[in-house]
């Protein structure tokens, strides 16, 4: 049998004792249309209940080990408020959660515009040589690290975790990464794929980061010894 209290005269009913130790299956008001829920197997999760056009109707604002009492009551809060204005809280998040979705399935990649780069571009490079090497430089370095994110979420620690690994080491080749990084930013913004800095500018930005290449010490091998 659930528990089943209706009454909601007042707000903040609920203790974090009281959160934390109820074990009996049931829901218990926090009052505004805030309920803890307690399952019979003991998990607790917030639930949102209301009405809307004469119709009773729940919306759960996740589990308690998760949303904690205070967010749960900001939850409740941004609901009520939606209600007010004649707003079905579960549409609106539905509505948002299908727009973000959309929004990722249509954001262009880094690795996108990496290949469309090369690709508007290579008609004008010397040789084909030239082409392959970008390809070769971007699928080693950069595309493992960033190839997958949207390329209007590229930022500067992003890049740095591309080069850094390689900057001391490789610093021919990772000034080079650089270079195209930037190449295929500025590309990006152009086609208003992404807003603001280049994250990969060198002059002004990395530079502060990252030391000169002629200040890279070089490494230096002996010379292989007589079989």
């Amino acid at each position: 049998m659930w528990v089943e209290l209706m009454t909601e005269r007042t707000l903040h009913r609920l203790s974090a004792r009281k959160v934390t130790t109820e074990k009996t299956r049931g829901r218990y008001a926090d009052g505004g249309g805030l309920y803890l829920q307690v399952s019979e197997q003991g998990t607790k999760s917030w639930l949102f209940r209301f009405t809307q056009d004469a119709k009773a109707r729940q919306m759960g604002l996740g589990a308690v080990h998760t949303v904690s009492m205070l967010e749960a009551r900001e939850a409740a809060l941004k609901c009520r408020k939606l209600l007010h204005e004649g707003i079905d809280p579960i549409e609106n998040r539905n509505r948002q959660r299908a727009n973000q979705r959309a929004h990722a399935a249509s954001a262009t990649t880094f690795k996108e515009c990496a290949e469309a780069y090369i690709k508007s571009h290579r008609s004008g490079w010397r040789n084909v040589k030239h082409a392959a090497q970008w390809t070769s430089t971007l699928n080693t370095y950069a595309f493992p690290m960033i190839g997958s994110f949207p390329v209007e979420s590229i930022d500067t620690p992003m890049v740095l975790k591309v080069l850094e690994p390689i900057w001391h080491t490789k610093t021919e080749t990772a000034s080079r990464v650089r270079g195209r990084i930037e190449a295929i930013l500025d590309w990006a913004t152009v086609r208003n794929y992404r807003k603001g800095e280049n994250p990969a500018r060198w002059k002004g930005h990395l530079a502060i980061m990252l030391p000169a290449k002629s200040a890279v010490k070089k490494v230096k091998h002996h010379a292989a010894l007589p079989y």
